[in-house]
């Protein structure tokens, strides 16, 4: 009862299906959704799966955070039941071409992009997803001249038999949500069956950089576009450390330089090249891309300027919550870092951030779940304070800071073990950063 399954259910109700809603939660605290439910003639089950009602259903639409292994939905896969994604049963609706995106990190920033150039560029956009609105809420409001921007989850592209999107970008494979996959192997399949269904009238935009998808290549049937924010490559868009170029075999042109690119990080350069080829395949002329580039601003929770007190800025990347994703999020920093970590433990390597932290960092926050194991792991690259909220943490960075240091909110874990969600912790750090403006306590 989360918001594709909610939508999802809406959907299926009002062309006129039988739908029943199984949520593992107890029916205390959905009161909203079950409302929201009943007024659609939808039944529901809470507080557990019932094998018999699965074993009763014609079709079964997963929603992301449920792992298909469920000991349901294996009894009902033996039973031959169809079980799909709503992102599967939203494209046997929805008009119009796709870009679907996907990647470990960077998702979000680069399906914003794609869709504010393709606007500038005349053309009619509906951008959806694991961003904001589910793909099936953009059925309706779908036409056949629309390009529809998708964000992916690995989780949304687990039962995707048929889907096949006109333009798929992976943007980089690393380890995460490794406490739901057996190996980031298996990870990195569900990402992969973006392009499975694509055949050679469609494109596939992938990063050069990434050895997984430089070895996967080969098996793509669509035509492979690459993007770099590193080096030139011989088709699709790189940076030769001046400009932004666009290649195809002899051919070079240069889309805008490289210093005019507004995001902080050497990992938004590689975003934003996947952007551009992307909205090159799709067909915005040069010259809207560079201007839609130009004018784009960060993203909530994404390497986001807050605030700066007393020489001493403020960012929120409360979407870094993988290892990698905190990584890059470091690297956009020279020194100077007061970096708050933490939250629910993914499965990640924390000692990956290890050298980052002796050369970047002078000082650990550390808050939630995660907190011993990363202090096991990151013991001795920098001292280490223990926060009990995120406004303590705030309160504590701040104590250590000197005029021209950073504090940097990027967890390199989930948020929901304080939080609802990414967004949530966001917001949260957000406030006691204006409370703290205002010398509040």
């Amino acid at each position: 009862m989360a918001r594709s399954g909610l939508a999802t259910a809406e959907f299926l109700s009002k062309r006129g299906a039988r739908v029943t809603v199984s949520d593992n939660r107890p029916a205390a605290g959905l009161d909203t959704e079950l409302r929201l439910l009943a007024e659609h003639s939808v039944q529901c089950e809470t507080g557990g799966h019932t094998v018999e009602r699965f074993l009763q259903s014609d079709l079964i639409i997963v929603s992301p955070g449920v792992p298909l292994s469920i000991p349901a939905l294996e009894r009902a896969k033996q039973a031959g039941i169809e079980i799909i994604s709503e992102i599967e049963l939203a494209s046997r609706y929805l008009q119009g071409r796709v870009i679907a995106i996907t990647g470990t990190n960077g998702k979000t920033t680069t399906t914003t992009l794609v869709g504010e150039i393709l606007r500038t560029g005349g053309f009619t956009v509906q951008v959806g997803g694991n961003i904001g609105t589910p793909l099936i809420s953009l059925v309706e409001s779908s036409r056949t001249e629309s390009w529809n921007v998708v964000e992916l989850s690995s989780f949304q592209l687990e039962a995707v038999p048929a889907f096949r999107p006109d333009i798929a970008v992976i943007l980089n494979i690393t380890p995460d949500h490794l406490d739901r996959y057996r190996s980031l192997d298996e990870y990195a399949q569900a990402k992969f069956n973006i392009f499975r269904n694509q055949t050679g009238g469609d494109f596939a935009v992938l990063n050069a950089e990434d050895p997984r998808l430089a070895a996967v290549a080969s098996e793509v049937r669509s035509e492979v576009f690459w993007f770099s924010g590193y080096r030139e490559v011989t088709r699709g868009v790189g940076c030769d450390g001046e400009q932004m170029l666009l290649r195809i075999g002899d051919s070079r042109q240069t889309i805008l330089p490289r210093h005019s690119v507004p995001l902080k990080g050497q990992h938004n350069l590689e975003n934003v090249a996947a952007a551009i080829s992307t909205a090159h395949l799709a067909g915005v002329p040069s010259d809207r891309i560079a201007r839609a580039v130009q004018n784009f601003k960060a993203v909530e929770h994404r390497l986001e300027p807050v605030a700066e007190i007393a020489g001493v800025w403020f960012y929120n990347d409360s979407k870094a919550t993988n290892v990698d994703a905190t990584i890059k999020a470091v690297e956009a920093f020279e020194s100077g870092l007061i970096l708050i970590l933490g939250g629910r433990d993914k499965g990640g390597n924390f000692r990956d951030l290890s050298l980052l932290v002796r050369k970047r960092v002078k000082r650990l926050v550390l808050l939630g779940e995660a907190r011993e194991k990363i202090r096991l792991q990151l013991e001795g690259t920098a001292p280490i304070t223990d926060a009990s909220s995120i406004d303590d943490a705030v309160q504590l960075s701040f104590k250590q800071a000197a005029v021209g240091d950073t504090v940097l909110l990027a967890p390199a874990c989930a948020s929901f073990d304080m939080f609802q969600n990414y967004e949530h912790r966001g917001r949260e750090f957000k406030a006691s950063v204006a409370r703290l403006a205002r010398g509040e306590r």
